[in-house]
């Protein structure tokens, strides 16, 4: 819940000046600005040709109805929206989403033909009980249940433990890499090796310009979900340059 739309506009015209031709050839750039702003940038985006994809933080299930307040996957779609999340920790922890309320945003998220980036991620008290599989399993196997193989390999999984968001703190690279690496041995048995090689994975917490590289180059990390450090062009710009083939 940052930036009204003109700071948003601002925001994404900073970052376009800062990303270089290399950058966005090596990586696929979302930004995910509060729906207030999605129309305003969405004109940006589209007016300038950036390369740059638009994505919503959230949706609700339903195309339509009775739901004041909430925002549908197919107006989304309508703005261009390339990307939603869905069961960020922030969701899941202050609004009580669940495994079954995700899996109904994803599942709507795919029938608008947009793709969901499904968050899955451990608090600081499970963590320290060692049971960081176990709740990553349950929520990534709940959260995509009943989808096919296609639709998995096709999306992205976005691990952000919850104690490392906004607080600083942040997995080592190779404690990330050990999640990720577990996440893709889900999907590859539950769904197939074909969508365990393709699905998108991505760690998200804390993720800054100082251990972007690190994160980044673990093989089962495909990318990052930026928090704080995409609030700064500046910022946001050098995470992104930090992605391995770039050219």
């Amino acid at each position: 819940m940052n930036h009204n739309h003109l700071e948003a506009i601002q925001v994404v015209q900073k970052l376009s000046y800062r990303l270089k031709a290399g950058d966005t050839a090596a990586a696929d750039v979302s930004v995910h600005p509060a729906f207030t702003a999605l129309r305003s940038v969405q004109t940006v985006i589209d007016a300038d040709e950036l390369p740059i994809l638009l994505g919503a933080q959230n949706c609700h299930w339903e195309t339509s109805g009775a739901f004041t307040g909430e925002v549908s996957p197919t107006m989304l779609a309508k703005l261009g929206v390339r990307y939603v999340i869905v069961g960020h920790s922030e969701r899941r922890q202050l609004m009580g989403e669940d495994d079954a309320t995700v899996n109904r945003k994803a599942r709507a998220v795919l029938a608008a033909a947009m793709t969901p980036i499904v968050c899955v991620g451990e608090t600081l008290e499970e963590r320290e009980a060692d049971r960081t599989d176990e709740v990553v399993t349950r929520q990534l196997t709940g959260s995509l249940d009943g989808l096919k193989a296609d639709q998995v390999g096709a999306l992205v999984v976005a691990y952000e433990p919850v104690w490392a968001i906004g607080t600083g703190r942040n997995a080592t690279p190779e404690d990330a890499q050990a999640v990720c690496a577990t996440l893709r041995g889900l999907v590859a048995g539950r769904w197939g090796e074909q969508a365990g090689a393709t699905v998108r994975i991505q760690y998200g917490g804390s993720v800054n310009p100082g251990n972007a590289a690190d994160i980044l180059a673990q093989r089962d990390i495909d990318g990052a979900l930026v928090g704080g450090a995409s609030l700064d062009p500046d910022q946001f710009a050098a995470v992104v340059a930090s992605v391995p083939g770039r050219r």
